[in-house]
């Protein structure tokens, strides 16, 4: 992952933690709240030593931090830090298993870094990670009741013989799980009088009004009607356009019939797709950067120096390509344009898990003592509680945040508030009070949905409930089947063959889609080639190896 995607979305994930909130339905128990100790009797007066490899991100000081402090108090550990940056952090994880010189766990951040679904099963039937079944059963009672509330987080976890080797991020990102969205210049709609787009050749003709019409009053053709950029998921234009016509998960192409798992890109309707898309590249409605831009590059068309430019950006949400600042009032003009409805009546909108992982960000390996191993399933339960969850993620309570006041509106509507952000003021260097995504475990739908939220969508304290009410124009427009290629668990025997087969079928269709779009291949003389390379580079074999894990999942 490039590090400008990397800076995107630890932004992102401040804007879902700090401003909106991330933590785990109500898990409270009696429980909650011991302490670390010996085996024996749950308690010792002397602290236990824990070794962990921990991904330290920027503004955040981990053995000086306050909530290292508090669970060091709370739990009686004596914290021994490997301290690794983002860049190079997966590497430096490799290399410390490979050299068996491991520490007694490993805590990550999963935008950063976690383990695979693949890590998971070799090293825990390797015997370095140890299966936390028993740990839960007895130290775990949040946890243990967060996988009944969320029987899908236990399957995430739980892999095929029965061991849970780790534990991932479980964040229901509201906004997240529908990444494909395409923000509309609604401005220049006002201006040039016209209504909101619903179907494909409605768009087409609100793009050639903004490309000859002069929306931007400077006098020059200078308009760019839609763009985006490459940089991974949820940025690139494609997607939304072509769920106007099959349903496009921007991961695998993969879609699903009557339980039957199907390559979406070889199909009739991929191919009338990228037609759609090739005649408004035709036309100059699309910006050539739009495919091979990064992000900066991209917010530059949107916060062009001069004369405002972008027409339309597709993103999940806006601050991917203009500032969201308070006093920006260009952010404003760019609203949410739901699916469009294409030929046929397709109406999709990519819809995935939203931001639940499927591997592992906190393992135990088989060098923690039972006193460490008891010490760390009880600090990650107390961060299955709403109170853990956002001392962890967000910081402590009374320094990044509070109780509501009388009031305050949560971003879920009808749900009672219960936590409020306490704003940094201008100048206030970082509190260094939480682990940010090093403490990110069970963020549900339902705790997001408690956090308060101003009611101003276009202010800085409103962001979230902006992108919630965007998001509600595209839930329902997923097809009734689709492929949970975040929650299968692939055979340890072709996880490698997979792997392999997956990495090379998504570049040869983004290559091509590329390709068709720009006029380097036409799309009726070279789409049976298409086809063909497409068979050569096993396909098929791809499809049977997800079949029979999504038949598992499936009984």
């Amino acid at each position: 992952m490039k590090k400008s995607l990397i800076r995107m979305f630890i932004l992102l994930m401040a804007t879902f933690v700090v401003i909106s909130g991330c933590s785990g339905k109500k898990t409270d128990s009696p429980d909650s709240a011991q302490g670390g100790g010996t085996a024996a009797d749950g308690g010792s007066s002397k602290p236990v030593q824990v070794s962990v490899f921990a991904v330290q991100e920027s503004g955040i000081d981990i053995p000086t931090n306050k909530f290292t402090k508090f669970v060091e108090d709370k739990f009686n550990i004596q914290f021994k830090w490997q301290i690794n940056p983002s860049d190079g952090a997966k590497e430096k994880r490799q290399i410390s298993l490979a050299s068996g010189d491991y520490p007694d766990a490993y805590l990550l951040t999963a935008y950063i870094d976690e383990f695979s679904q693949a890590d998971v099963l070799k090293y825990g039937q390797q015997g370095v990670l140890i299966p936390l079944n028993d740990l839960i059963d007895q130290y775990g009672p949040n946890i243990k009741k967060a996988m009944e509330e969320s029987p899908e987080m236990k399957a995430l976890v739980t892999a095929p013989d029965g061991n849970i080797y780790g534990l991932g991020a479980y964040t229901e990102c509201f906004h997240c799980s529908y990444p494909n969205k395409m923000w509309l210049n609604t401005e220049w709609l006002k201006k040039l009088n016209l209504q909101e787009p619903k179907t494909t050749e409605e768009f087409r003709e609100v793009l050639k009004a903004f490309k000859t019409k002069d929306p931007n009053g400077n006098g020059k053709a200078d308009e760019v009607p839609l763009s985006g950029s490459t940089e991974d998921f949820g940025v690139r234009i494609i997607p939304y356009l072509m769920n106007s016509f099959i349903y496009d998960d921007d991961r695998n192409y993969l879609t699903m019939s009557s339980g039957k798992v199907q390559s979406a890109a070889i199909t009739p309707e991929w191919k009338e797709g990228l037609k759609y898309v090739k005649s408004l590249y035709d036309e100059g409605l699309i910006d050539p950067g739009a495919f091979t831009q990064n992000a900066e590059a991209f917010k530059k068309v949107g916060e062009n120096a001069g004369a405002e430019i972008l027409g339309a950006g597709a993103g999940m949400h806006p601050a991917i390509f203009v500032n969201i600042d308070p006093g920006n009032t260009r952010s404003a003009h760019y609203n949410p344009l739901p699916p469009l409805t294409g030929p046929n009546g397709i109406s999709y909108a990519t819809h995935d898990a939203g931001g639940v992982t499927s591997g592992a960000k906190f393992v135990i390996t088989n060098k923690a003592s039972k006193e460490a191993q008891i010490a760390l399933i009880k600090m990650v339960d107390y961060m299955f509680t709403p109170e853990g969850q956002t001392n962890a993620g967000t910081g402590m309570k009374g320094i990044d945040w509070t109780d509501p006041e009388p009031g305050d509106k949560a971003l879920g509507e009808g749900v009672k508030p219960m936590v409020k952000t306490i704003p940094t003021k201008e100048g206030e260097q970082p509190h260094n009070a939480g682990w940010s995504g090093m403490g990110h475990f069970y963020m549900p739908k339902e705790y997001r949905d408690t956090w308060v939220q101003g009611t101003d969508i276009y202010a800085s304290d409103g962001y979230e409930r902006r992108l919630y009410n965007a998001t509600l124009l595209y839930q329902g427009h997923e097809p009734k089947e689709i492929f949970p290629i975040w929650s299968v668990w692939i055979d340890p025997t072709e996880i490698d063959e997979a792997s392999m087969l997956q990495t090379n079928l998504k570049n040869y269709i983004e290559q091509n889609e590329l390709q068709f779009v720009t006029g380097n291949k036409d799309l009726d003389k070279d789409w049976d080639a298409y086809v063909k390379g497409l068979k050569d580079l096993q396909l098929d074999r791809y499809l049977e190896i997800l079949q029979t894990a999504y038949d598992k999942l499936a009984k």
